[in-house]
């Protein structure tokens, strides 16, 4: 399990995928040693099937969208396909699963910044985040985790979180409360909840 962390050190045998994204169909290259390497993953499958995707306001006509632990880059890339004028970051610790984000923005023509979370500049901030995010790093990391990059939420952001309901969604979710985010269950599907949070 360590590979969904960590860059992996064996052989990069790469495969493509197709899957639709609001509306949109895309083939992702994949590869072993990432998360989800075979398929999108159902939690993130749930996650794009509850959401809109963005979309430009008068007060916020380029907005900027962060990808929290972005394996091969499904939601990055969706993102940035469905809203041309946003800045799309998508981070993660695992090399491969960059280098694949990158491919796949490439393939599908848009424009993803793939990059290791410290090279994510300190004073950046985001619009929306969105994520799967890494639940079986450990409650005392996922906690961490969440916390630096909420943080880096705009005034108005707000963060699109898929959890596994049998993975503490239900704890999560008040947890976030606790540390002063308002947040919603937005779905449940398939055994999993997508909520959204904000500052209060």
């Amino acid at each position: 399990m360590s590979h969904y962390f960590e860059t992996p050190t064996g052989e990069d045998s790469r495969r493509q995928i197709e899957t639709t994204i609001w509306g949109r169909r895309f083939i992702f290259t994949t590869s072993n040693g990432v998360f989800s390497g075979s398929r999108l993953d159902p939690g993130t499958a749930v996650l794009l099937r509850s959401t809109a995707p963005p979309s430009p306001t008068s007060e916020c006509p380029d907005p900027r969208l962060l990808d929290l632990g972005c394996g091969f880059g499904p939601i990055a890339v969706a993102l940035a396909a469905a809203c041309p004028s946003a800045s799309v970051t998508a981070i993660d610790v695992n090399d491969r699963a960059l280098d694949l984000t990158r491919v796949n923005a490439r393939l599908a023509g848009v424009v993803v910044q793939a990059l290791r979370p410290e090279d994510v500049p300190a004073g950046a901030s985001f619009d929306e985040i969105w994520s799967n995010p890494p639940i079986r790093i450990g409650k005392p990391a996922l906690h961490d985790l969440l916390t630096t990059w909420l943080q880096r939420l705009t005034p108005e952001g707000r963060a699109y979180l898929v959890v596994g309901r049998h993975l503490g969604a239900d704890s999560l979710q008040t947890w976030l409360d606790g540390q002063g985010w308002t947040t919603a269950r937005l779905a449940s599907a398939k055994g999993y909840r997508v909520l959204v949070a904000q500052a209060c």
